[in-house]
């Protein structure tokens, strides 16, 4: 079945670069987007290519919403732009279901390691953001959106490739959980910086954007899983439940001092989010222990499965929004994202190595760094309403970093570090 499969994508592909070449654009666009399909397909019944078949089915939706946007803007009044931050906040849950305070402590277990990550991935990426969109003089909304990326923190990907390429795991995770809450203040802060000039930034906006997005969903995150695994009264979990909740009191009160709000709607935004952050993931929790009797891989595939379909869902619907931006600047922008993801990798990877830090822990920094939260930076460029200018960049660099980080994973996972190698040897 794969060879039938991997031949009808050869042929769709041919069959589409004669259509291009005889300039029959309307069958030209359904032979691509056939052909990839295909290749998808096939790739996800291949073991060598196994890893590539999300990246090729992202790649296939993005060519459908390029030949048919108006198919992926809407129905009727409703926008499909309008899910993007609510789906963005359940693949944040999603991550904080899958963590605890003990990835924090990676900070006290591993102070270098953390310290050199953050720092890096807190200045390469913005560094070279700027520096690609100056050298490819794009359009200053396209510019802030690949500043946007840079100043965005590592995603979960990067902890997925650090697993696969026999990296630091442990660090990877620390480095993903603390680069997330340094965001709300270093992201605003870094856009105010490097791409101030280029398009209006709103500090505290993009704050409480972040927030809202990111640090209240992987808070109820973290009571999920609290809750999941048979909270009990102790010490421990009471001063977790709480810290939770000032996080949530915290938001509302920057909301209260920097917005126009009133005490009412002060008190109403509060019981909403402790609503929906607090006490509707306990009751999940508890559903869920019911139901599936607390089956944590039957979470992590559901929690997988929804991740990526919500990314998938919000690079097609950018993508759609962007069209004709894409159009003008697609294949410079493409470029553009490469180079910035490679930089990431390498500058990472060579700070590390450079700092005398250990191969396994140099991996980790290069795909903390290489790899960002492409979704966040999608959600703060709808919030800014720019997603089809702003959002282009993040759209692009999402899929690319899967494939480049797949085949650099791959790459190092047949070259196991020699500090593993001499403790297997010992």
């Amino acid at each position: 079945m794969k060879k039938i499969l991997f031949i009808g994508a050869l042929v769709s592909l041919i069959l589409f670069l004669v259509s291009i070449f005889v300039d029959q654009l309307s069958p030209a666009k359904s032979l691509l987007i056939i052909g990839f399909a295909c290749l998808a397909l096939a790739s996800g019944r291949t073991e060598r290519f196994k890893g590539f078949a999300y990246s090729l089915w992202i790649v296939t939706a993005v060519c459908a919403s390029m030949s048919y946007p108006a198919v992926f803007k809407g129905i009727g009044t409703f926008q499909f732009k309008l899910l993007i931050v609510p789906l963005l906040q359940i693949i944040m849950f999603g991550m904080g279901s899958q963590m605890s305070l003990k990835d924090f402590a990676g900070v006290i277990k591993m102070p270098k390691g953390v310290i050199i990550g953050v720092i890096s991935q807190f200045t390469i990426m913005p560094v070279i953001g700027i520096t690609i969109a100056t050298m490819f003089d794009f359009p200053p909304e396209i510019a802030a959106g690949i500043v946007l990326v840079g100043s965005s923190p590592s995603g979960m990907a990067s902890n997925v490739m650090s697993f696969i390429a026999k990296a630091n795991l442990a660090l990877s995770v620390t480095l993903t959980a603390f680069a997330t809450v340094m965001s709300p203040l270093l992201t605003p802060f870094l856009m105010k910086v490097f791409a101030g000039q280029l398009i209006e930034i709103n500090f505290w906006n993009m704050m409480l954007g972040i927030f809202n997005m990111v640090i209240l969903p992987i808070c109820a995150g973290l009571i999920f899983n609290l809750f999941l695994n048979a909270w009990k009264s102790n010490k421990n979990s009471i001063v977790q439940i709480a810290s939770y909740l000032m996080i949530i009191f915290l938001k509302n009160f920057i909301a209260f001092e920097t917005t126009d709000m009133t005490t009412m709607h002060l008190l109403s935004k509060v019981i909403i989010d402790m609503a929906i952050f607090a006490i509707l993931p306990v009751f999940l929790a508890y559903i869920f222990r019911y139901f599936a009797k607390g089956d944590k891989k039957l979470l992590d595939k559901i929690l997988s499965l929804i991740s990526m379909l919500g990314i998938g869902i919000i690079i097609t619907v950018i993508t759609a929004a962007g069209r004709d931006s894409l159009r003008e600047v697609g294949f410079i922008l493409i470029i553009g994202c490469f180079l910035h993801n490679m930089f990431g990798y390498s500058l990472g990877y060579g700070l590390s190595k450079l700092l005398r830090m250990k191969e396994e822990d140099c991996r980790t920094i290069a795909f903390e760094v290489g790899m960002q939260n492409g979704g966040l930076a999608s959600g703060l460029a709808l919030e800014m309403g720019k997603v089809a200018t702003v959002g282009l960049a993040p759209a692009v660099f999402g899929p690319m970093m899967n494939i480049t980080g797949s085949s650099l994973a791959s790459f190092w996972r047949k070259r196991i570090p020699k500090e593993i190698h001499k403790m297997k040897e010992k």
